[in-house]
């Protein structure tokens, strides 16, 4: 137990350098999300960890709802920002349906926790991935985007960062908003390319990319879901993860 409580808190370090330690790195990702959020709009962040995007979201003079699953992590984001009116925090997976769900904790690399068993299978063998962890695990509250729209609004933005779950949180939602975001891992690229069919079901028709935390899109102009997805199949698995960006017009 107290070896534990000491990768966690080692773990939960790591990320706040990680995560808050690069004013460079804060810049350009305001001046991507300033394409999606303006000001006073209401922004989701889907898997907020320790709450960088949320910072960003701030920034820019959004509302944001921050969901996260991990005890730990919601300590942080409540220690935070859990006084701010402009930041409401759920502490929930999101999925196709509420319930709960066992969400599995990399004490220490917290970033990767997952609710996804097939997840942690990809990255059991995975070049990069071999000392990777997840040695405890804890049952937590699930939650829809239809569920989080019904109780906070609809948001001009989605961002979804969930180690592997990213379909499972798009299958709850019913009708789309204006643009959305999902990580993609190439361990799981055919999560990527099953959420980007789930974003043209939902009527998305324009996809960008940025790789890693580069916060720069990877291409010039926007592209249809046939490109991104031939994209994606294409990427070498050292590019290992990134976000792909999704807008209806």
């Amino acid at each position: 137990m107290v070896l534990e409580a000491f990768r966690t808190l080692r773990g939960i370090s790591r990320s706040l350098r990680t995560y808050y330690g690069n004013r460079a790195r804060a810049v350009a990702m305001d001046r991507l999300y300033r394409g999606f959020v303006q000001r006073g709009d209401l922004v989701f962040d889907i898997g907020a960890h320790v709450g960088d995007r949320v910072a960003s979201f701030r920034r820019l003079g959004a509302r944001i709802v921050a969901v996260e699953p991990q005890p730990a992590i919601v300590k942080v984001l409540r220690l935070f920002y859990g006084r701010r009116a402009d930041v409401a925090i759920e502490a929930a997976a999101v999925a196709r349906l509420e319930g709960m769900t066992c969400m599995m904790i990399n004490s220490e690399n917290p970033t990767i926790s997952t609710a996804s068993s097939a997840f942690i299978e990809a990255a059991s063998d995975a070049p990069g991935w071999q000392n990777q962890h997840w040695r405890t695990s804890v049952s937590v509250p699930v939650t829809t985007l239809d569920a989080l729209i019904g109780k906070h609004g609809t948001p001009a933005f989605i961002k979804i960062d969930v180690e592997g779950f990213e379909e499972e949180a798009l299958l709850g939602l019913s009708r789309p908003v204006k643009a959305l975001s999902f990580e993609f891992t190439t361990i799981q690229r055919q999560i990527a390319i099953a959420c980007v069919e789930r974003c043209v079901a939902l009527g998305y028709r324009r996809f960008n990319a940025a790789l890693g935390e580069s916060q720069a899109f990877v291409h010039a102009n926007w592209v249809d879901s046939e490109d991104i997805a031939r994209w994606l199949a294409a990427l070498p698995h050292a590019a290992n993860s990134g976000d792909i960006y999704a807008a209806l017009v």
